[in-house]
């Protein structure tokens, strides 16, 4: 477990172009160590603005986007491209525009796919594609991403975790079904808590006021069932980005001035 390193930024549009630019050079280094990198992305407007800025940043073109696997966190249990789908809205800000290998995009399945509405077989079958990544250095079923990204919710959910539901609880499987998630659409997929914390290093991203009050909450020593993000850490690192709203009401003594 990895105590977690706070950086707040000015407002969300910094942040976003910030953290683009921290990813991107975490991709350059993972592939220039090891061949290939592993990132696990997050829906969300905070993360869909972070592949926006991404897809607008000069540098993007150091990254080699055919030795570049992708992975969702998590997903909405709908019809392939619907407009609400995480993959589908990061299609549109990112992955269309750059020459990605389909074979390594690794997108949750959707509700007209072959599972059907069979939101459980589904999560086994990503589950499955996980543990078929995974090598024998890994820690466990899922291979170690270099960076998972997570958005903060207002209630602390993170992924399709949500506070005191099933899924929060899971300590066993990597990826499960979620049913009567109080966000709509209530039918979801989405990594456990044990998946999460086999990344090199986990990202959470709270960005505009609705988040400060979840931000201050995950980071007081909160329990994980009743704050998911809380529970969210990464092997080596476990870094919180934020703007000046979303940390407005943690303690000055945690985190540095905004950078400008």
């Amino acid at each position: 477990m990895s105590t977690p390193q706070l950086v707040v930024h000015r407002d969300k549009e910094l942040m976003a172009q910030a953290a683009a630019a921290r990813l991107i050079t975490k991709i350059v280094d993972a592939q220039a160590s090891r061949g290939t990198a592993s990132v696990v992305l997050t829906g969300g407007r905070n993360g869909n603005g972070l592949l926006a800025a991404l897809a607008a940043a000069p540098a993007r073109d150091a990254v080699d986007w055919g030795r570049l696997d992708l992975w969702w966190g998590d997903e909405r249990y709908l019809p392939e491209g619907d407009p609400e789908r995480n993959v589908t809205q990061a299609r549109e800000a990112l992955l269309d525009s750059v020459p990605l290998d389909p074979e390594r995009v690794h997108a949750m399945p959707a509700s007209d796919g072959p599972y059907g509405a069979d939101v459980e077989a589904a999560a086994e079958a990503y589950a499955a594609e996980l543990a078929k990544a995974a090598g024998p250095e890994n820690h466990g079923s899922v291979p170690t991403f270099d960076v998972l990204m997570l958005g903060v919710g207002p209630d602390t959910h993170v992924a399709s975790l949500f506070p005191e539901l099933p899924a929060v609880r899971e300590t066993e499987r990597t990826v499960v079904g979620v049913h009567g998630a109080p966000k709509p659409p209530p039918t979801r997929i989405s990594l456990t808590l044990p998946a999460i914390r086999a990344a090199r290093e986990v990202w959470l991203l709270a960005a505009g006021e609705d988040k400060a009050e979840a931000a201050a909450i995950a980071l007081s020593g909160a329990g994980e069932i009743q704050a998911p993000a809380a529970g969210a850490y990464g092997r080596a690192r476990t870094l919180w980005l934020l703007d000046a709203a979303a940390a407005s009401q943690l303690p000055r003594s945690l985190y540095p001035p905004a950078s400008p």
